[in-house]
């Protein structure tokens, strides 16, 4: 599933990304850039990231489902597949804090 998302990010249709905010979680700052390898260990692309909001699951809106990129781009799919998501990976509640990143890509290997 790496290289799909991958691929969306390369081809411009995937410019946001989250996960669930924790204690423990680390904020990337604005302005970092990371290299991402595909999944053969391979250097892809450099994104850097342009906004970090922490926002509740709830109050997600439709830009930022669209800027994921996933599936029909449709806010209904990416809260049905979100909660999926963190359902399988430690839980989910509609009121669970996010770290929502936007990024885009400034080199492409």
């Amino acid at each position: 599933m790496a290289d799909e998302l991958g691929a969306l990010v390369v081809q411009g249709i995937k410019t946001a990304s989250c996960y669930a905010y924790g204690s423990n979680t680390s904020f990337v700052p604005v302005g970092e850039q990371i290299l991402i390898e595909n999944s053969k260990g391979r250097d892809w692309f450099i994104i850097e990231i342009t906004q970090v909001d922490l926002v509740p699951f709830q109050d997600v809106n439709a830009a930022f489902a669209c800027a994921e990129g996933e599936d029909d781009r449709s806010l209904a799919s990416w809260q049905r597949e979100h909660q999926r998501y963190f359902a399988r990976n430690g839980g989910f509640s509609p009121d669970m804090m996010l770290v929502c990143e936007r990024f885009k890509v400034v080199k492409v290997f």
